[in-house]
């Protein structure tokens, strides 16, 4: 039984006000799941590049989906909200931009990437949210348990990345240059970060907890130097504590316990290990 038009805009806009509440922001791909007509493992194997358009594994006929996209506009500019262009760029090696329709056509493209933000926000939470929702997303790099094949060259290893065709070593991802970090050390991560030009999240499964959990991440080995060096300054500029160490230090994890857990995905094996898989 198709969907009443009075139906489908109420149930538009009820989707639209629970996103609204959750994050300040809401797009039509968060629409889209709240109507139940795509599961959020789609959009993360979509997000990941192994679907080459959202449309293409909808079910929904495209009349509806415009009428959708219509509705949520309509009440966007009901309820007085701004819009911004959002940054939807695949978790793959070459970064491309992802394609929402069949058709590829620039106006469906734009109404997609279109984010609606509340105009309760503060002009600068508004700014801070606009910046964040074109930057695009951090590579995801995996610690698997299982055995896995690299698909480009048939080689394996301790960590991959997930691309169109399917996992990739890094070598074949062009990531090998990068060294691991354990996560523990906020400040350290931090700046060797922001000193990177190139850096990915290592998350590995919980089996326990049923979701993926953060085990550090891949920067270039001079930002992860430059990183330490300066967190050894700010320890030498620190004041010193009651207990004759510096304050610094106190609060956050020893530089040498930090150095001595990172190293390459070669050494991936050498952390602790933790109760997550993959």
């Amino acid at each position: 039984m198709a969907t009443r038009p009075e139906n489908l805009e109420q149930r538009v806009v009820d989707a639209a006000e629970a996103a609204l509440v959750e994050r300040q922001v809401v797009g039509a791909v968060d629409v889209l799941v709240g109507l139940g007509w795509l599961a959020p493992s789609q959009v993360a194997a979509w997000r990941q590049g192994r679907i080459e358009t959202l449309e293409g594994v909808l079910t929904v006929s495209p009349a509806k989906l415009s009428a959708a996209r219509r509705l949520l506009e309509q009440w966007a500019h009901a309820r007085g909200l701004s819009a911004s262009d959002a940054a939807y760029v695949a978790r793959t090696p070459d970064r491309r931009a992802l394609r929402f329709s069949e058709s590829g056509d620039p106006g469906i493209e734009r109404a997609y990437r279109t984010h609606w933000l509340s105009p309760e926000l503060p002009a600068g939470a508004r700014e801070r949210l606009t910046e964040r929702q074109r930057r695009p997303p951090e590579l995801v790099v995996i610690a698997p348990l299982n055995d896995w094949a690299c698909t480009a060259c048939g080689g394996t290893g301790d960590l991959l990345i997930m691309d169109t065709p399917g996992p990739l070593c890094l070598d074949c991802a062009d990531l090998d240059h990068l060294v691991f970090l354990s996560a523990g050390d906020t400040a350290l991560t931090r700046r060797a970060k922001r000193a990177s030009r190139l850096s990915a999240v290592v998350v590995r499964f919980s089996r326990t907890r049923r979701r993926y959990e953060r085990q550090g991440i891949l920067v270039e080995e001079e930002a992860l130097e430059r990183a330490e060096q300066e967190c050894l300054e700010d320890e030498e500029r620190a004041p010193v504590g009651v207990n004759g160490k510096s304050s610094v230090a106190d609060a956050r994890t020893p530089i040498c316990a930090s150095v001595s857990r990172r190293r390459s995905s070669a050494c991936f094996r050498a952390v602790p290990p933790t109760t997550t898989s993959c």
